[in-house]
């Protein structure tokens, strides 16, 4: 018998055998996977061996979703440590990069309002078929006591004093000052405008006037009308300055006095000065802008029916001053 080299060592044939044994077995599994790999692609995926392959992945998904779970924070802690070692020329190059998208997404937005209201301006200047100049308004008031705006269009531009003004949605004041390149423009809501006007639903015909804090008043309607909240003031085409039809605002609350003649009428404008930018200079008007015979004798008639005592003619002086100013200023 041959003698152990020492304790536990087996004979140096047994680890020949061994290897042996264990390249076959490599062999053979190689082949093996050859064999079913061909035979499931001939099988078109409905053989025996596609089923098989079929059900070792379905067996091994768990275990591939749980390397994917255990994997995915080291891939983001690698991300996150590439951005930390990114040197400082990177950084400031992506920040720069994001301000200016940023800047070019902030002027996309603002052309796009810009476009939204001159389409709105010509679809106004289109429905009324009005005979106007484009401005933009450059600047407020000047000082606390009035309510103006300035354009940036004056006499070169063939505007001058009195001509009236709108935006988007409607009569918003006139020029009372023109230069060369430059006019003021006085708006409704000034205490010294007053704006022939009238109510759409029911052609009741007064005065629509500013205040000094803001407010605006539709005097001169008679408490024989029917008014409600909402109801639409129009300009009148009364004094041949603004054109018949003309938004102004809509009626905010009626008020009625004990033994009054007259409703207490507040306007809401249409627009606020805040967002007053693009402006319609109106020109000229056409024939059909301007009041008829019967808008006259109906402002007479409501004038002549309501001057039975000292109160009403006292009110129908006030309606007549009230016009002429209104004529003057615009």
């Amino acid at each position: 018998m041959p003698k152990l080299s020492g304790k536990g060592t087996a004979p140096s044939g047994f680890r020949r055998n061994d290897s042996s044994s264990g390249g076959a077995l490599l062999v053979i599994f190689v082949a093996l996977s050859l064999v079913m790999f061909t035979m499931s692609v001939r099988e078109n995926g409905t053989g025996l061996f596609s089923g098989v392959r079929g059900a070792f992945s379905t067996i091994t998904m768990p275990v591939r979703y749980l390397g994917v779970a255990v994997t995915a924070p080291f891939n983001g802690l690698g991300n996150i440590f590439s951005n930390l070692t990114a040197d400082q020329g990177t950084l400031s190059d992506l920040k720069a990069e994001n301000e200016a998208l940023k800047s070019k997404n902030a002027e996309l937005e603002e052309a796009e309002q810009t476009a939204t209201r001159l389409q709105n301006l010509l679809a106004l200047k289109s429905t009324y078929n009005l005979q106007s100049t484009a401005a933009r308004i450059i600047s407020g008031s000047n000082d606390s006591w009035s309510d103006t705006v300035t354009i940036d269009k004056g006499s070169s531009a063939g505007l001058a004093v009195g001509m009236p003004v709108s935006d988007s949605n409607g009569a918003i004041g006139q020029i009372i000052e023109c230069g060369v390149t430059t006019s003021t423009v006085r708006l409704i809501t000034d205490e010294n405008s007053s704006v022939s006007a009238m109510i759409q639903s029911n052609r009741a015909q007064g005065m629509l006037k500013g205040s000094a804090d803001g407010t605006l008043h539709l005097t001169l309607i008679s408490t024989d009308q029917n008014v409600s909240v909402g109801d639409t003031v129009m300009t009148s085409g009364l004094g041949g300055v603004f054109p018949k039809g003309l938004p102004l605002g809509t009626v905010q609350s009626v008020n009625k006095p004990a033994g009054a003649l007259y409703y207490e009428i507040v306007v809401k404008p249409l627009s606020s000065t805040e967002s007053f930018e693009e402006v319609l200079v109106i020109t000229s008007l056409t024939e059909d802008q301007q009041a008829t015979n019967e808008d006259i004798a109906s402002a007479d008639s409501q004038d002549s029916s309501s001057s039975g005592t000292g109160n009403d003619s006292e009110s129908n002086s006030d309606s007549k001053a009230s016009s002429d100013e209104s004529k003057s200023s615009e």
